[in-house]
């Protein structure tokens, strides 16, 4: 089975999921915090020892008007740097509405919210399997 490694970037926090490409399935996996306002390279290195993906999927997040959100530019420089540092290939995704589709996935229970990233990414890896 192919896996391939989803991430919902954000500067706090960074959801990650786990997608089969030959099955086209996504499950989230954990949330990431931030290590002094930086991704979590030890972290993420080993999610990628241990999943072995043959790609990583970045959601990159757009306005409804089409233009690029406030935290776009370093998403896309989130998908640079695991490009650079783990030598796969990177595909970048518009990750619109996925933060709101996964409150409605997760529901009101405050005990999950530290799932409503990992889930996000799972739509993210979703999208991009459905698209691919």
């Amino acid at each position: 089975m192919s896996n391939v490694l989803g991430f919902d970037y954000g500067t706090a926090k960074i959801g990650v999921a786990i997608g089969q490409t030959l099955i086209n399935t996504a499950r989230p996996l954990k949330t990431l915090r931030a290590v002094q306002q930086k991704p979590d390279w030890n972290a993420i290195g080993r999610l990628i020892e241990e999943w072995q993906p043959e790609a990583l999927i970045v959601g990159v997040p757009f306005n409804m008007d089409d233009s690029e959100a406030e935290v776009a530019p370093r998403a896309k420089r989130f998908a640079r740097q695991l490009e650079g540092r783990y030598h796969l290939p990177v595909f970048l995704v518009d990750e619109r509405l996925t933060s709101r589709m996964a409150k409605t996935e997760l529901g009101r229970a405050p005990k999950k919210i530290e799932e409503l990233d990992a889930i996000a990414a799972k739509l993210i890896l979703e999208t991009w399997l459905s698209e691919r």
